[in-house]
């Protein structure tokens, strides 16, 4: 409900940006007398004191309001195109977000120098300056160029994109969204880590391939595993039919694990998706226990013999 809020309100906005950049631009559609269009015409040929040595005429003032209005209407149409593309596949979303929030500071940009270059000041000057400026911050602020650098590799080399599940170091979340400077990532219990995109080494994407949920199933060492390797042949074909919406494969027998202290380790596992990674796992411990219980199995517990020495 708030993302529709949010959207009715951007389409009010640019449909208000759009009259007002109209009307401005278009004073004679205004319903004016003849001698109020003359009086804001002689209003526009005098000087508007702004403070200070600062002065605009009113027709500046009302090109800037102007150029605002439209460099805000461009800005909100290629973000609604940007969005609308982006519904396509997460790698197109992936692309659209950084552009978009690449949009937003080359937006700023233009409309400080093109609000500058209305008033009547000279933007060369003020383009060196920030050049110089830029140069200086530029050596003290060398991780946010690495952010934006990495981001951008992130992006072309398609190593990961919003909606895809990672592990980096202790998170395993989903990401959210990717940033010029940083990445959202959600985790299981809904909590968002922000991370810069140049401390984003060393992950895993684990949405691309198959996961494999695994089980460790531990039977006494009294049976029988001619018997037990029989039953799995004929009871586990047709187990992904149990649970489609979890498990892509049947469950698979893979052997003995380990021959523990107080049993044989058996070894189950179960192809799934990421996202139904943990759900699947519990669901297959569930469906050896179900399978051993029903075959007469007997699944061990941590046992103390204790021998009399007389």
């Amino acid at each position: 409900m708030k993302k529709k809020k949010t959207g009715s309100k951007t389409y009010i906005g640019m449909a208000i940006a759009a009259v007002v950049a109209l009307v401005l631009s278009h004073p004679n559609w205004l319903p004016f007398s003849s001698e109020t269009r003359e009086s804001i015409a002689a209003a526009q040929q005098s000087n508007l004191n702004m403070g200070g040595d600062i002065k605009a005429t009113v027709a500046q003032l009302v090109t800037l309001v102007v150029a605002m209005c439209i460099i805000w209407l461009c800005y909100q149409l290629l973000r609604l195109l940007l969005r609308l593309l982006g519904k396509k596949n997460n790698r197109v979303r992936t692309i659209t977000e950084m552009l978009t929030g690449l949009a937003k500071y080359v937006a700023w940009v233009v409309a400080v120098v093109w609000g500058l270059t209305i008033l009547g000041v000279d933007t060369t000057a003020v383009l060196a300056g920030i050049g110089i400026i830029g140069l200086i911050i530029g050596f003290g602020a060398q991780s946010l160029i690495e952010d934006i650098i990495t981001g951008a590799f992130i992006i072309f080399e398609n190593q990961y994109s919003v909606g895809d599940i990672i592990v980096l170091d202790d998170v395993r979340g989903t990401v959210r969204s990717i940033g010029v400077r940083t990445t959202v990532i959600e985790d299981a219990g809904g909590n968002l880590k922000v991370v810069n995109n140049s401390d984003i080494r060393n992950f895993q994407n684990r949405s691309r391939n198959v996961s494999l949920a695994l089980c460790i199933c531990a039977v006494s060492y009294g049976t029988d595993l001619r018997k037990l390797e029989k039953v799995c042949v004929e009871k586990l074909p047709g187990t992904k039919d149990l649970h489609p919406e979890l498990y892509l494969s049947d469950i698979q027998y893979l052997g003995v694990e380990e021959l523990a202290d107080s049993g044989v380790n058996l070894k189950f596992s179960v192809d799934t998706k990421e996202e139904s990674f943990f759900a699947a796992q519990r669901m297959l411990a569930r469906d050896v226990k179900l399978l051993m219980d029903d075959n007469g199995f007997e699944i061990p517990f941590p046992q103390v013999v204790v021998h009399d020495g007389n």
